[in-house]
């Protein structure tokens, strides 16, 4: 393992972070650095003072209650509507998609794998923009965008067509989770990353459960109307109109403290220095300058690495699931109506899971990492049900059964986005790492929805054997990540106990180098504390 001053890359102007000097002045360069662009999302006269002001406990409740009320019911809203739109050609193809548009073999998987493609492709110019412009007025054009796609999808009649639509759809739909990512990091504390996050990503199933209702509504009317009707295309239609609908919604309540209308000046300063505790600088999302040197130090920080192969091993799983799992179903003997109405369990089990991890990390420390292991051991189970069993009417249930405990899978890659804001400083390294990890999740989707293969329905054994195997390598590598955490804070915890700082004095170096986009290996005051809440140095295990 390496030495700590092997791991951390301490600027030209500070030797060390124990030596660091107690009157911080800003260099050219730093002060160049947090300069905004024309367009940017911060307003001259709100950035004069680098200085936050002191506010009280209260007035920071009040904000937060404030942003709560504004931004979760409507990521909510957003994040749901995104994933439904996503997933819902796993249900459409039960209502005659694949018949009616003429696909074979292998065309139908590519509908998915596509999606990811332009989705990764994407993924970092999308990031660069985020970083350069307005960020709600960006993620709402992406999302009117993405719901004339959608739209558009209930008029395709051929391959080419679907396939060009779905590529279109990956393109504008990649900036939506890494952009509320980092609208969580510009509006909450460390300590909420977690819940705060989990709360908007809990739509998954949550609005699941309203769109599944929605959709056999639709479907219902195939059945008394005959397969003339074409439910499938009428799902899209409902879904694209609901799209716009949202992204309309979103131009004039989404964004920054900096960019929202329905802050006062006053407020918008309180929400900066609110989030100057993190330690990993301002919302400002208009730094002109890209870094070379934080890029290079992703590559020699492990917790990258650990960052996009989990997220690989996530999402092989997921991208079969997501494609095949109401088709798998089907075949175990049910009708394309149950599979809907059996999926609304499964969504209400992960709500719950999801409001219970929340409010857990929310109040106790150092559980992230122990609640993303856990929840990737009943899926293993579930994928070995599914491959193991024959599509036979008495084990149906037992299959069915199979396919719900493997609900939990996708906190193992939830979690894993809510530790980049928490524990990745420095804009340049941050937008890396999140690029990286949905990099890992375009990948990996990618491939799950491969290795399921029409020669191998209707079981789709190797598929579902593989979807294990994947989850059983990320158990394995979910350990080895929070011992290196774990090794990480204790060797900062020694070196800052040698210091003899105060924890005022802690509090405020750690503020200064966050303001100059230092990162978490140049500053030794990032994240959550692992041991006592005096020191402010620890990456974040929760």
């Amino acid at each position: 393992m390496a030495q700590a001053s092997e791991i951390t890359a301490i600027p030209t102007e500070v030797k060390s972070p124990l030596d660091f000097p107690r009157d911080l002045e800003k260099d050219a360069e730093k002060i160049t650095d947090v300069e905004i662009s024309e367009k940017s999302s911060v307003a001259a006269d709100e950035v004069q003072d680098d200085t936050a002001p002191k506010y009280t406990e209260e007035e920071y409740k009040k904000l937060k209650r404030k942003a709560d009320r504004y931004l979760l019911p409507l990521m909510w809203l957003c994040y749901g509507i995104q994933q439904t739109d996503k997933t819902s050609i796993g249900t459409q193809a039960t209502f005659g998609l694949s018949k009616d548009t003429g696909l074979v073999g292998q065309q139908y998987s590519w509908l998915t794998t596509v999606f990811y493609i332009t989705y990764m492709c994407f993924e970092f110019p999308s990031n660069i923009i985020l970083q350069r412009y307005l960020m709600g007025r960006t993620l709402s054009c992406y999302m009117l965008c993405w719901g004339v796609v959608v739209l558009c999808v209930g008029f395709a009649q051929n391959f080419t067509q679907l396939i060009t639509l779905r590529a279109l759809q990956g393109l504008f739909e990649c900036c939506i989770s890494p952009g509320f990512i980092l609208v969580v990091g510009s509006w909450y504390t460390t300590r909420e990353h977690a819940s705060r996050s989990l709360v908007f990503q809990s739509a998954n199933a949550g609005f699941g459960i309203i769109a599944n209702l929605t959709l056999y509504g639709i479907g219902s009317v195939q059945y008394s109307r005959g397969a003339g009707f074409q439910a499938w295309r009428y799902m899209s239609y409902f879904l694209g109109s609901m799209t716009i609908l949202t992204g309309c919604l979103c131009l004039f309540l989404l964004g920054t403290p900096s960019e929202v209308r329905w802050l006062s000046p006053e407020e918008k300063k309180i929400a900066n220095a609110r989030i100057l505790s993190n330690n990993t600088g301002h919302d400002r999302t208009g730094i002109k300058r890209w870094k070379w040197k934080q890029a290079r130090e992703c590559l020699i920080d492990p917790c990258f690495w650990f960052a996009g192969v989990n997220a690989f091993l996530n999402s092989v799983p997921n991208g079969g699931i997501t494609a095949f799992g109401s088709i798998i179903n089907t075949n175990a003997g049910f009708t394309n109506l149950q599979v809907i109405l059996l999926d609304i369990p499964r969504n209400i089990t992960s709500v719950i899971w999801f409001i219970c991890i929340g409010v857990i990390t929310s109040r106790k420390k150092n559980l992230r990492l122990y609640f993303m292991t856990v929840s990737v051991l009943p899926p293993i189970a579930g994928f070995i049900m599914m491959a193991t069993l024959p599509n036979e009417p008495q084990y149906k249930w037992i299959k069915w059964a199979g396919y719900f405990i493997t609900v939990p899978c996708v906190v193992g890659l939830f979690l894993a986005w809510t530790l980049i804001p928490s524990n990745v400083a420095g804009r340049t390294k941050r937008t890396l790492t999140s690029s990286f990890t949905f990099v890992g999740y375009c990948v990996g989707n990618m491939v799950g929805s491969q290795i399921f293969t029409a020669k191998d329905a209707p079981r789709y054994i190797h598929g579902t054997i593989g979807c294990a195997v994947c989850f059983g390598i990320e158990f394995v590598l979910l350990i080895v990540w929070r011992v290196v955490l774990v090794m990480r804070n204790r060797r900062r915890d020694k070196q800052l106990q040698e210091q003899g700082l105060t924890e005022e004095e802690r509090v405020e170096r750690g503020k200064q180098l966050g303001e100059q986009d230092y990162t978490d290996f140049e500053n030794p005051y990032v994240g959550q504390t692992l041991v006592t809440p005096t020191l402010y140095f620890c990456w974040d295990l929760i």
